[in-house]
C-alpha cells in the first residue's frame, strides 16, 4: 500500500485501526489484551505502555488503583501528582519522606501533598527499588551524559517530558515540582553518598491507591544515577481500575499516617458538601 498520495496515506492509516501494539494507550482500556490474573479487564479505566523516553498523563478519581509494571527490568517511572480540583496542591517529596520517618518507599507509604493530605498510598510493591532523593533528569545532565536531552531526541530528559505532560492540563513548568521515581533504587551510604541500587528485574510492580482526585504525570526515562553510559530505558505498563472500597481498610496504622488520612477525609468531605450546595 503506497502513501505517495493523499488517498493512499488515508487508506494506510485506516487499515491500522483497531490494532494494538505494546507501546500505546488502548482505547477503551477494557480492550487491554494482557490483563493480569488479579484484574478484570472490563474494569480497566487506563491501560497504556510507556516506552523509554516517553510520558503519559491522566486525571484519576478518588479510589482508583494504579499499577505500574517494569516490563523488562530497565524502566524508571518518575511521578508528579497534583490535586485535580485544586492543582496548586501537589506532591511534596520532602513531607513524603519526613512525615512517615522513612525515605525508602514501600507498601503502606503515603505520597503526601504540601497540605499534609494523602494523594496516594503505595498498597503493594514487588520491586522495592525506588527513589525519593534524586528527582528526574535534566536537559543539561542528559546532554552531558548521552549527547542529547531534548524532547524528541534519543535520550529525552525527565524534566522536559514533565513539562510537556503538564502542558496537556494547562499547567506550566513552574507547576512541576520534585518527583518520586519507581523501579530504580537509591540508597544512602554512611557518608551520605547516594548510590544506585539498580532495579528488581523484569515484571516488578507497584500499586498505588488514589485518595483525592489527581492529575498524574508519569515520565519513563533513565534515572539520574543510572550507571549505563547509554540510554537503555525499557517500557513500563500502566493500568488503573476503580477500587473505592479499598479506602476503608488502609495498610498503615502509624499515627502520622492516620492523621494524614483525617486531613484528607476532612478536605474531601468539605469539597463534596460544597458541590452539593
Amino acid at each position: 500500500m503506497t502513501t505517495a498520495t493523499t488517498k493512499g496515506a488515508r487508506d494506510h492509516a485506516r487499515a491500522q485501526a483497531g490494532q494494538i501494539t505494546d507501546s500505546m494507550p488502548v482505547l477503551p482500556a477494557s480492550d487491554w489484551p494482557w490483563a493480569p490474573s488479579d484484574v478484570t479487564a472490563s474494569t480497566l479505566i487506563w491501560a497504556e505502555t510507556i516506552p523509554g523516553g516517553r510520558y503519559a498523563t491522566k486525571v484519576l478519581g478518588r479510589g482508583t488503583r494504579l499499577r505500574l509494571t517494569d516490563v523488562t527490568g530497565s524502566g524508571c517511572v518518575s511521578m508528579v501528582l497534583l490535586r485535580a480540583d485544586a492543582p496548586w496542591e501537589r506532591l511534596n517529596v520532602a513531607d513524603t519522606v519526613k512525615v512517615p520517618w522513612q525515605a525508602y518507599l514501600g507498601s503502606g507509604h503515603p505520597l503526601l501533598s504540601d497540605q499534609a493530605r494523602i494523594l496516594a498510598t503505595i498498597v503493594a510493591d514487588s520491586s522495592g527499588h525506588h527513589d525519593t532523593f534524586c528527582g528526574t533528569t535534566t536537559l543539561t545532565a542528559n546532554t552531558a551524559k548521552y549527547g542529547a536531552g531534548e524532547l524528541y531526541s534519543a535520550s529525552p530528559a525527565g524534566r522536559e517530558l514533565f513539562t510537556l505532560a503538564a502542558a496537556k492540563h494547562g499547567l506550566s513548568p513552574r507547576d512541576v515540582g520534585p518527583s518520586v521515581s519507581f523501579f530504580h533504587g537509591v540508597r544512602v551510604a554512611a557518608d551520605g553518598t547516594l548510590l544506585s541500587s539498580g532495579t528488581a528485574g523484569p515484571g516488578a510492580t507497584v500499586d498505588l491507591l488514589i485518595h483525592l482526585p489527581v492529575i498524574a504525570l508519569l515520565v519513563n526515562t533513565a534515572h539520574p544515577l543510572d550507571p549505563s553510559d547509554t540510554f537503555d530505558t525499557g517500557p513500563v505498563q500502566v493500568l488503573a481500575w476503580p477500587a473505592l472500597d479499598e479506602l476503608v481498610e488502609l495498610p498503615n496504622t502509624e499515627p502520622e499516617y492516620q492523621r494524614a488520612v483525617l486531613n484528607t477525609e476532612d478536605a474531601w468531605a468539605a469539597a463534596q458538601n460544597g458541590e452539593a450546595l
